[in-house]
């Protein structure tokens, strides 16, 4: 199996961290992509993925995946090792609920900050750009740190009492955020901090902190 990654951005280190709860990130081949160049508009990667996005991965039948979420569910349902989709009907539709949250309220609000209101990847990616548009999400990306914050006063974790790919989605969202846009989580959202502390404790989020200090 290949990885198309960029190491970084929020929805290939979901996959990264996917990966690593399973136990098999040593086996999967990766492969780099580097958006700032725009190697994912190329011709070649085009034809791999139309959609032009990352991550995407290439089973040995040449069989391709994109979109983080289908990603997740087929490493969740391919290998053995810590469950991050749920396993009844109730957990799988509550971690859906709060993962598809996490996209809307953290990575996509920061994602169009980042692009919009930022020099992102730069004029020649980005094309062109809405600051006003950046702007108000910006706001939304802290109202969804609130949210969260919220949610963690009462819950372990992001859906409840169990660690599910929606942790994973927030984790990566929050990491981008202080580590590109620089848009950090406020100080008195004291839930979110903590159970953010708990979750660089992983094995499979160690390496993220260490990645945020090089960036």
């Amino acid at each position: 199996m290949t990885f198309y990654d960029t190491k970084g951005l929020p929805n290939p280190d979901r996959i990264r961290i996917a990966f690593k709860e399973k136990g098999v990130f040593d086996q999967i081949k990766v492969v780099q992509v580097n958006l700032w160049e725009g190697e994912h508009r190329t011709e070649g990667f085009r034809k791999i993925n139309p959609n032009a996005t990352v991550p995407l991965i290439v089973l040995k039948d040449g069989t391709a995946i994109s979109e983080s979420t289908a990603i997740t569910e087929y490493i969740d349902h391919q290998f053995e090792g810590v469950n991050l989709t749920g396993r009844s009907a109730e957990q799988r539709a509550v971690i859906h609920m709060m993962q598809r949250r996490g996209e809307q309220k953290i990575v996509d609000a920061i994602g169009a900050y980042f692009h919009h209101a930022t020099i992102g990847f730069g004029p020649e990616v980005e094309g062109k750009q809405n600051k006003e548009w950046g702007q108000l999400h910006y706001e939304k990306t802290l109202q969804g740190m609130r949210y969260f914050n919220d949610v963690l006063k009462s819950n372990k974790y992001i859906a409840g009492d169990i660690f599910s790919m929606a942790d994973i989605t927030v984790f990566t969202g929050l990491n981008f955020s202080e580590t590109f846009p620089k848009v950090m989580i406020p100080k008195d959202c004291n839930a979110l901090l903590e159970w953010r502390n708990r979750m660089f404790e992983r094995p499979s989020c160690i390496d993220s902190k260490e990645q945020m200090n090089l960036v």
